[in-house]
Order: structure tokens, then C-alpha cells, then sequence
């Protein structure tokens, strides 16, 4: 037995109208809920982000990283709406484009795309990366 998949990130937040119209502006598509709802759900490729309505105050975890194919896009949009993410996109010695980013709530979120010899154009099938514990624990540590 092996683990294939990662199913679904649940995040609490304090405001869900908040949080919501966040991810939604982010380019996550929404499948359930909603501003007023106490779950929602949004489609992350494969997988599932999830919202629950939760009163307490939320203290750092940790960050859930999302893979989106025009990094530098989705920061000048986010930019142009009024969202200040910690840092502009940057290539990192891993092997990834990135920026990261605070939801409403803290939880802090990182969109990335894999970088290639030849910074493949949009839509270009990237090659399969094999990973290293040593690049697991850079990647950590740079983060």
C-alpha cells in the first residue's frame, strides 16, 4: 500500500465571506458553500481546498503550496486588487517559480510552477522531477 494522493487541505477561518471572495480571486474554483455557508470547497487540481467557519483565533501551521501555470500573473493580479503578498515571484535553487501569501485568516499560501531548462511556454508539458531527501530538506529550509 502506498499513499497516491493528497485528497484535500481543510483551512478554519474566522470569516468565510472573506476567505471566500479570497480564494475565488486566487482562481480556485468553487464546488460547495459559499460567503455565507459554514464548509466550502474549491477544486486545487486534483484535489480539494476546504474552508470551515471556525470562531478561534488561528496560529500558524504551516503553508499549502498550489501549483498555478502563470505565477507572475497571478501575483500581478492579486497586486492589482489590493493583496500584498510576502515577496514577488522568485526561481528558487529547487526548481520552482514562487511567491508567498497570507490568506484573511494567516494561513499562508504559496503558488508555484516548475521551472525548466528552457522556461517552457504555457501549456507545455513539463518532464516528471525525481526528488531527493536532500532536496526535500533545502526546499524546507528556503521556504
Amino acid at each position: 500500500m502506498a499513499i497516491t494522493a493528497l485528497s484535500a487541505v481543510t483551512l478554519a477561518t474566522r470569516d468565510m465571506s472573506a476567505a471566500v471572495r479570497f480564494y475565488r480571486l486566487c482562481g480556485f474554483e468553487m464546488l460547495y458553500g459559499g460567503e455565507t455557508a459554514s464548509f466550502t470547497s474549491f477544486r486545487a487540481g486534483g484535489s480539494y481546498l476546504n474552508l470551515i467557519a471556525e470562531p478561534a483565533e488561528v496560529a500558524w501551521w504551516g503553508r499549502a503550496i498550489f501549483y498555478d501555470d502563470d505565477v507572475d500573473g497571478l501575483y500581478a493580479r492579486l497586486v492589482a486588487a489590493g493583496i500584498e503578498p510576502q515577496a514577488s515571484p522568485r526561481d528558487a535553487p529547487w526548481g520552482e517559480r514562487f511567491f508567498h501569501i497570507a490568506d484573511p485568516d494567516g494561513h499562508e499560501i504559496s503558488f508555484a510552477w516548475p521551472l525548466t531548462p528552457l522556461h517552457s511556454a504555457p501549456g507545455r508539458r513539463l518532464a516528471k522531477r525525481t526528488w531527493s531527501r536532500a532536496t526535500h530538506r533545502a526546499r524546507a529550509l528556503d521556504r
